[in-house]
């Protein structure tokens, strides 16, 4: 629906999460709002949620939350610099790399990892 601007005046969250480039494709977000990942003003939405601004949306995707003001309503995808201006960005700085447990390294040639390794990488990782 548009208002008296030519702006419109609500839209689905999955399609706005894919226009402002938030994911990648918008079957990735409808995914992601069916998984309960996708909350607006505190609330597990569904894809079909329409939103207005000054919504609020958290979002979590690849083990990182995003949370969003939504000051702009968008239809289509667009550029990454007016997907910028579409909102507010609320989400806490990522920790440090030196925090986060690095990948296990393995000498080349060593073959696949077993059992026992893995159990060791998942000790290390605090899994």
């Amino acid at each position: 629906m548009a208002g008296v601007t030519g702006e419109p005046t609500s839209a689905r969250v999955d399609a706005w999460i894919w226009s402002v480039r938030l994911t990648k494709t918008r079957s990735i977000a409808a995914t992601a709002c069916r998984a309960g990942h996708v909350r607006v003003n505190g609330e597990r939405v569904k894809a079909a949620h329409a939103l207005k601004v000054g919504d609020e949306v958290r979002f979590r995707h690849d083990g990182h939350e995003r949370i969003v003001v939504v000051r702009k309503l968008i239809l289509k995808r667009v550029g990454a610099p007016v997907a910028v201006e579409c909102y507010t960005d609320n989400s806490p700085p990522p920790p440090p790399r030196d925090l986060t447990a690095a990948a296990g390294i393995r000498d080349r040639g060593t073959g696949r990892p077993t059992k026992r390794d893995r159990r060791d990488l998942d000790r290390l990782r605090g899994a």
